[in-house]
């Protein structure tokens, strides 16, 4: 099994090729180059943790603008799917598809163990709370995503380079 090796600060950020909303090709390269880059990658579209993390980058994003940084999120949802999600968790805010998931790859996001995901006890409570307080259940993730797909965050220097990786 081949293994994915996770980004370290000062390592140059991947320059991958995503799509926008409108399925218009992007380089993240783009987003970096002008202002220091806050890159969200989400899990899928029916993951409860992953609705929280868009509330509170929504909720963030005039704080972050008003210190300088860019923001954009990942999905692995096509252009339509993710415009669909974004409009409706994370209006104003730029998100990105990534179907075949390379900038996922490119950024040492793998797969989740079964103990990461579904068995572990941290999930399951943060899922007890997230149906609590929100009404939210975990629920299957649409045709063609990945239940499995790890998320992260970035902080990416205006020179390309990786500031803060959190897996």
């Amino acid at each position: 099994m081949n293994r994915i090796s996770h980004l370290k600060f000062n390592d140059l950020a991947p320059d991958v090729e995503l799509q926008s909303v409108e399925g218009k090709p992007l380089r993240l390269s783009a987003l970096w180059q002008e202002r220091v880059l806050v890159l969200a990658f989400t899990r899928h579209f029916g993951c409860p943790q992953c609705k929280e993390m868009m509330d509170q980058l929504v909720q963030f994003k005039p704080e972050m603008a008003t210190r300088g940084l860019a923001l954009a999120v990942v999905t692995q949802g096509t252009p339509e799917s993710a415009r669909a999600f974004c409009s409706e968790r994370a209006p104003g805010v730029l998100c990105l598809a990534d179907p075949a998931r390379e900038a996922y790859k490119a950024y040492g996001l793998g797969r989740a163990s079964l103990w990461q995901s579904v068995l572990s006890m941290r999930v399951m409570k943060s899922n007890q709370r997230l149906e609590r307080e929100r009404g939210w259940r975990p629920e299957f993730p649409p045709a063609g995503q990945d239940a499995m797909q790890m998320s992260g965050t970035f902080i990416i220097g205006s020179d390309g380079r990786i500031r803060l990786p959190y897996y």
